[in-house]
């Protein structure tokens, strides 16, 4: 019989319990709200030992602290959410169910899930963005998800803001990051209404490509992906897919000419798991634990 693998994908909203198979059959699926930690984590804990899982995979809101050797692996860092700030998230799952567990941020195991079971099977350098309440990316590179000294933020680098820019930045933090600009309490500030109720307003989505056309040119120059996938609840707007492939282009301004360029509905895509890849992606996570 095959290896039960846990699943959780934390997020700042809602926890999204799951148990799979190595090869990511999905057997059970569970989700509880994010309430406060000390109430939520060890109930956690406790279902994951309850159906005698043989490996956890979590991935977690951000920013945590992904490295295993600082101190600090498994603590919630700087979170505005109450109560987390600090926590031990990885010690506190580890104290409830006894099995090895691998942890990563929520962006990065999407990513992890993409390229293990989804649209980017068999390459080894994606980027993963999610444009939703917030912007966040996850990095694989050369096969491997990109940490550094913490994890990438690349929902935060600094645009060009668009002089025909009816609104500003949302972000506390910066006046011209992406998220700012481009994250769905942004478009929601700018133009008075949630994307959802401007789907038939080319401007709002003219104005979100350019932005999200600077960001991917960026990411291209700073990771050489070889493909790139939009999530998020902002991208189920289909429209934007041509209108972002036409703004990363312009913005690249021929500097680079690759094949997967060529072929820019390829290259810059949609999720392909169903709103799975979160969960996937743990289940590797998991099962990459189980093996060490």
């Amino acid at each position: 019989m095959g290896k039960r693998i846990g699943a959780l994908e934390a997020g700042g909203t809602k926890m999204v319990l799951a148990v799979g198979t190595e090869d990511g059959t999905i057997l059970e699926r569970e989700s509880l709200p994010t309430t406060a930690p000390e109430q939520v984590v060890p109930q956690m804990a406790a279902w994951f030992a309850e159906r005698e899982v043989d490996a956890v995979g979590i991935g977690a809101f951000g920013p945590t602290a992904v490295d295993p050797a600082s101190p600090q692996y498994g603590h919630v860092l700087d979170t505005p959410k109450p109560g987390w700030r600090g926590y031990d998230f990885l010690g506190t799952m580890r104290a409830g169910c006894d099995v090895p567990m691998g942890y990563d941020t929520d962006v990065n195991v999407a990513c992890l899930g993409e390229a293990t079971f989804g649209c980017a099977r068999g390459l080894d350098s994606v980027v993963y963005l999610t444009i939703g309440t917030g912007v966040g990316a996850g990095v694989m590179v050369g096969g491997r998800l990109l940490h550094g000294m913490l994890h990438p933020e690349a929902g935060h680098i600094l645009l060009a803001p668009l002089p025909n820019d009816p609104g500003k930045s949302v972000c506390p933090f910066h006046p011209n990051c992406l998220e700012g600009l481009a994250a769905g309490p942004s478009i929601e500030a700018r133009w008075g209404a949630k994307g959802v109720d401007l789907a038939d307003r080319p401007e709002v989505w003219e104005l979100e490509a350019e932005y999200l056309g600077q960001a991917l040119c960026d990411y291209i120059l700073c990771y050489s992906p070889q493909k790139i996938i939009l999530g998020g609840g902002v991208m189920k707007q289909e429209q934007l897919f041509p209108l972002v492939r036409e703004a990363t282009v312009r913005y690249l301004a021929g500097y680079i000419k690759t094949p997967e360029l060529e072929d820019l509905e390829t290259y810059i895509v949609p999720n392909s798991l169903h709103e799975n890849q979160g969960i996937l992606g743990c289940i590797e996570l998991g099962r990459r634990a189980l093996e060490k």
